[in-house]
């Protein structure tokens, strides 16, 4: 069984500093490369939208690796994410006989799933396991140990595949769940917090280099405040954001001014539930969100 701290020279050489769009903090940063240097997976906490998921695509863009997405749904097997056995198509092989596969070779029925294909890839790749807190602990734990042992059984066939180049793994989680507890003493943990307002105008001036100042100071001003309004069950993230200085970019009519008097435009980029626009509407209207 190979250690998650057994040295690597090739993880030594992998620094991460950050991608073109992707605004990283310090704190951030260190636990990135001390858990690729590791070779522990680690594991992101934090509301939708403070940006976990494009962590890892920042990482395997700026590494120039490949991303590989493992997306957990709540009724899903290890097994799937491991390989996939297709009797299905076997047994149209086997009854037509017009398939250039040789149907007594199970092995050609075998299809890698996400992790599979992390393992047996001949180049180090990103491995994402998006939202794992949707799986049960079973899954959870069955998987940290296939990812501690960097091994698995394809039953089928009687055949261990063991990872080529141990991939760099980043885990998230939107918390809506605990995960167990040797699930989390596997991996390294980071708490993405919501970006405060100095951080957002760095995010904002990332996306929009020539962005107008007085709109992206109103419009970054607008929406922590709309963040503030009490009973909003599901508050506009950074990508809302994002979307939402488009949308006025887009706009020839939109005037800047016109948001300083408690206009606000487009409220169905920032709000996506019926009753979180209505409740700002109506504080809106009342002037009171500022």
């Amino acid at each position: 069984m190979k250690s998650f701290f057994m040295a690597n020279p090739i993880q030594d050489q992998m620094i991460f500093q950050g991608a073109n769009k992707y605004v990283l903090d310090d704190e951030l940063s260190k636990i990135v490369n001390i858990s690729i240097k590791l070779e522990m997976p680690l594991l992101l906490k934090g509301e939708p939208g403070t940006g976990k998921t494009m962590l890892a695509h920042a990482i395997a863009e700026a590494l120039k690796m490949p991303l590989i997405i493992l997306n957990v749904k709540s009724n899903m097997k290890l097994i799937e994410a491991l390989y996939q056995y297709d009797t299905l198509t076997r047994l149209n092989d086997s009854r037509f006989g017009d398939s250039k596969r040789n149907v007594s070779n199970i092995e050609e029925y075998i299809k890698m799933g996400k992790i599979g294909q992390a393992f047996t890839s001949d180049v180090r790749t990103v491995l994402l396991i998006d939202e794992i807190d949707k799986a049960d602990t079973d899954f959870q734990d069955d998987m940290l140990d296939v990812l501690d042992q960097m091994q698995f059984d394809i039953i089928e066939i009687d055949k261990t595949i063991k990872t080529k180049i141990r991939p760099v793994i980043i885990i998230t989680s939107n918390a809506k769940k605990d995960l167990s507890d040797p699930f989390l003493g596997r991996c390294n943990f980071h708490h993405i917090a919501f970006p405060n307002e100095q951080m957002m105008r760095d995010i904002i001036h990332v996306h929009f280099p020539n962005i107008d100042a007085k709109l992206a100071e109103s419009a970054i001003s607008a929406f922590y405040q709309l963040r503030q309004i009490d009973g909003i069950e599901k508050k506009p993230a950074t990508r809302e954001l994002i979307n939402w200085i488009r949308a006025l970019q887009a706009d020839p009519e939109f005037k800047v001014k016109s948001m300083l008097k408690s206009e606000i435009p487009y409220m169905g980029v920032l709000f996506k539930k019926s009753g979180d626009f209505e409740r700002s509407s109506q504080v809106i209207q009342r002037k009171k969100y500022i």
